[in-house]
């Protein structure tokens, strides 16, 4: 029988191993949004199946991250966040110990300078250097030893940065020591910056179209790369070495007007097959590759999930996330990845709503946006089925930012407040 410290170097050894595979198939950082693959699962085992009724323990929990709608990232012994300054006219980058206690913020950007101009941008941590996109359109690199900014590219300028009401959200995505960055106008739609100096490595064409609020994915499809990205009115297929836009899909029947001012969600990949979901009754997208990945045609669509900025998962063959009724109200739905057919469009009991999800280990973690309520959910195709869960009642704002799990525990963050608990 294996003691409780070899258990726990195995499964650290295969939390590591499963990072390594993402890295060697896709080569994008797998320290930034939305865990190793940017799909919203982490390869965690041995997690907790209930939770007590008050939630799980809390280790630490802080104040001072600033506010911000962004995920923590955990990377070796440290964690790494954005969020604003107390008076709220810069964006700050913050490194804690995973005890809770912050070693460093420094300043590297200005904010979106309209409405909700809290910080957006999840850091991408590669090497000893962490990534950012400010809400105004910079590019920066970190040194996450120290804090101090070693490039930075005014991106919304040089670039003539065209976007909606809500600036730039995106996290970057880094590979090939490569930073890509997605202003949309029409100078360029995506760039990729030299991930060591911040020089231009490649730039697109331009499709005139706003930059959207989307951040980008690195997929490997039959030994080939392609980056996949949505501007205001297209899904679009990128080759990664050249920046040429080799297909389009703006296949999105009558409900294309107004769109270009709300896409949020990161498509996810399986297999030759990309998904996505955008809201506001627009619906969700099944389209499949070419051989080469240099064409996407249209497989199915359904109106039923259609995730308004949660974010979804697929889950042995099912595709769960939260659905948009208004701006405040949606279920919690199930579909299958195949066929597009829903299993379940259901509300969460107790007045609760719309909200993000991620998985590990076999179950489901949601957290409602409106009243901030965290649930351990069972993924099946019968119900929505709350296991356990527990309300978030420090920081303030709506509940936007993804939870993120490492080495045993869940972070979840709530404006300035971030907190920590234990669920192994």
């Amino acid at each position: 029988m294996k003691t409780s410290d070899q258990k726990k170097k195995f499964c650290y050894l295969g939390v590591a191993l499963a990072c390594l595979v993402t890295v060697e198939v896709t080569a994008q950082s797998p320290y930034s949004w939305r865990g190793p693959e940017r799909n919203g699962n982490y390869h965690e085992t041995g997690l907790l199946k209930t939770w007590p009724t008050e939630g799980p323990a809390l280790i630490w929990e802080t104040l001072d991250a600033g506010k911000g709608y962004s995920s923590p990232v955990v990377f070796g012994d440290h964690l790494y966040v954005t969020g604003m300054n107390e008076d709220e006219t810069k964006e700050i980058f913050s490194a804690y110990t995973l005890t809770g206690k912050k070693i460093y913020e420094i300043v590297y950007g200005s904010p979106w300078d309209k409405t909700y101009p809290e910080t957006r941008t999840t850091p991408t941590i590669e090497g000893n250097k962490a990534y950012v996109i400010s809400g105004a359109g910079e590019i920066v690199c970190i040194n996450i030893k120290d804090g101090a900014i070693v490039w930075k590219v005014d991106g919304a300028n040089e670039f003539k940065r065209k976007t909606g009401i809500w600036g730039t959200s995106e996290s970057p995505l880094v590979f090939d020591n490569k930073v890509i960055y997605t202003p949309g106008g029409d100078v360029t739609t995506m760039v990729a910056l030299n991930a060591e100096t911040g020089k231009v490595v490649w730039k697109s064409k331009p499709l005139g179209e706003n930059g959207t609020y989307v951040s980008p994915l690195l997929i490997m499809h039959n030994g080939k790369k392609k980056i996949i990205a949505v501007t205001g009115h297209n899904v679009v297929g990128v080759h990664p070495e050249t920046g040429n836009i080799e297909w389009t899909f703006n296949d999105w029947g009558s409900k294309d007007a107004g769109r270009e001012n709300i896409a949020t969600n990161t498509p996810i990949y399986d297999n030759g097959f990309l998904f996505f979901s955008f809201g506001y009754d627009i619906g969700a997208f099944m389209l499949k590759l070419n051989v080469d990945a240099t064409n996407a045609s249209l497989v199915w669509r359904n109106n039923d999930l259609d995730t308004h900025h949660g974010g979804f998962v697929l889950h042995n063959g099912i595709v769960f996330g939260s659905n948009w009724i208004n701006n405040n109200q949606g279920n919690w739905v199930a579909v299958d990845w195949k066929t597009g057919k829903t299993f379940y469009d259901n509300p969460w009991s107790g007045g609760k709503g719309k909200g993000s999800i991620v998985a590990a280990d076999n179950m489901l973690y949601c957290y409602d946006e409106r009243r901030g309520t965290v649930g351990l959910v069972k993924p099946n195709t019968e119900k929505f089925d709350v296991v356990s869960e527990f309300r978030v009642t420090k920081g303030e704002g709506p509940h936007w930012a993804h939870p993120v799990i490492q080495n045993g525990v869940l972070y979840i963050r709530h404006g300035n407040a971030l907190m920590a608990y234990k669920i192994k």
